[in-house]
C-alpha cells in the first residue's frame, strides 16, 4: 500500500472516531435536560384536608359556660382556646382538642381566599359534604370566607358506631398568608358561643 493510501486510511479512521464521540455526547444531553422538569411535579401545599373525628374517642359534650380561655401565641397566629384542651403541632399547623371537640389552624402562603376558591377546595376534599356554601364576612377587619361541612368517621372498632362532625371552616387572608381554621363539633353538641369567641379572637401575625 502506498504512503498516500496509508494516510487516507488513517484520516478515515480518525474521522470515524470523532463522529462516534460526537454522537455519544449528543445522546447524553437529553437525560441532563429532563431533570429540572421532574422537579416541577412536586405538589405545593394549598391547605389541609377535611377535619375528621376519632371513632375510638369518648363522646364530647358542650363546652361549659364557665369555661376559662387562654391565648395561644405562635409565630404565625394567635387564638384563644379552652384551658385544659390538648394541643398538638406548632408554628403553622396546630390542633386543640377535647375528645371530639376539635379546633385546627393551618397557615399557608398565598392570596386571600375567595368564595370560589373555598368552594373548589371543599368539593375536592374526600368525605366532606358541604352544608352551608361559602360566604364572605369580616373578622377582626380581615376578609374572611366561611363555609360549613360535615364528615363521618370510620366505625368504632368495638361498637361499630360512627361520629359525624359538623365543621365551621373559616379562611382568612392577610400579609401574604392564608389561615384555614376548622372548628369541629360532633352533631348534637352545642359549641356555638364558645367557637364564636375563639374565631373572633383569632389574629394572623
Amino acid at each position: 500500500m502506498t504512503r498516500a493510501a496509508l494516510l487516507f486510511v488513517a484520516a478515515a479512521i480518525l474521522a470515524g472516531c470523532g463522529g462516534a464521540k460526537k454522537a455519544a455526547t449528543t445522546t447524553a444531553a437529553p437525560a441532563t435536560t429532563t431533570r429540572p422538569a421532574a422537579a416541577t411535579t412536586v405538589t405545593t401545599q394549598t391547605g389541609p384536608g377535611a377535619l375528621q373525628a376519632e371513632p375510638a374517642s369518648a363522646a364530647a359534650g358542650d363546652i361549659p359556660d364557665n369555661q376559662v380561655f387562654v391565648r395561644y401565641t405562635g409565630g404565625a397566629f394567635s387564638i384563644k382556646y379552652p384551658e385544659g384542651w390538648a394541643q398538638t403541632g406548632a408554628a403553622r399547623n396546630v390542633t386543640f382538642r377535647d375528645k371530639n371537640n376539635i379546633v385546627r389552624i393551618v397557615v399557608v402562603g398565598g392570596a386571600p381566599p375567595t368564595v370560589a376558591s373555598v368552594h373548589k377546595e371543599l368539593v375536592a376534599q374526600k368525605g366532606a359534604r358541604v352544608q352551608q356554601p361559602p360566604q364572605l364576612l369580616r373578622i377582626g377587619g380581615i376578609r374572611t370566607v366561611k363555609a360549613v361541612y360535615t364528615t363521618t368517621s370510620a366505625p368504632n372498632p368495638v361498637t361499630g358506631k360512627r361520629v359525624t362532625l359538623m365543621v365551621d371552616r373559616y379562611e382568612l387572608g392577610a400579609h401574604g398568608r392564608r389561615a384555614i381554621v376548622d372548628l369541629g363539633t360532633p352533631v348534637g353538641v352545642d359549641n356555638v358561643d364558645a367557637y364564636r369567641l375563639m374565631i373572633e379572637s383569632f389574629r394572623l401575625r
